[in-house]
């Protein structure tokens, strides 16, 4: 069940990537042809940024896709590596998970009740929303953390 949100979610991060690319198209050409821009539109740029990033992250990890340095990894055996995985997600990727969760929600509830805007003139408002994804990514990293160290443990106990 998880797997299948996790596809979905990237579907809708791989949705907003494409409309990403035609806001900037349209930016610049508005911009640079017709010396139009927006304020709004450039910060929309940005909110669209942090949709598909915060949004992959999951399913990067979910894939194998993260970075991690291998310089060592790739010559460890097979169950090295399972342990290497299991031991990262226990101690690195679930603590921090919870923590930018914990953080977030104040961050975002703060952001909320301030009705906190763009110090630009021209501005988007209700920053709260793209600040909700900062604690929502990260509960779908713990849930996809989940899911790959209960494949981790059961393919390093198969070894």
């Amino acid at each position: 069940m998880i797997d299948k949100g996790m596809k979905s979610i990237s579907y809708f991060s791989a949705f907003i990537l494409l409309l990403l690319v035609v806001l900037i198209l349209y930016d610049a050409t508005s911009r640079y042809l017709f010396s139009a821009g927006s304020t709004a539109l450039q910060e929309l740029e940005w909110h669209f940024f942090d949709v598909v990033i915060l949004l992959s992250i999951a399913y990067a990890l979910k894939q194998n896709a993260h970075v991690r340095v291998d310089i060592f990894y790739d010559k460890f055996s097979l169950k090295t590596q399972r342990l290497i995985n299991i031991l990262s997600i226990i101690f690195f990727i679930l603590p921090l998970s919870f923590l930018i969760v914990y953080i977030g929600v104040d961050f975002t509830l703060m952001s909320y009740a301030q009705n906190e805007a763009s110090s630009n003139p021209g501005g988007l408002t209700n920053r709260w929303i793209v600040k909700s994804l900062m604690p929502l990514s990260f509960i779908f990293v713990s849930l996809q953390a989940f899911v790959v160290l209960f494949e981790e443990i059961k393919e390093w106990r198969r070894l």
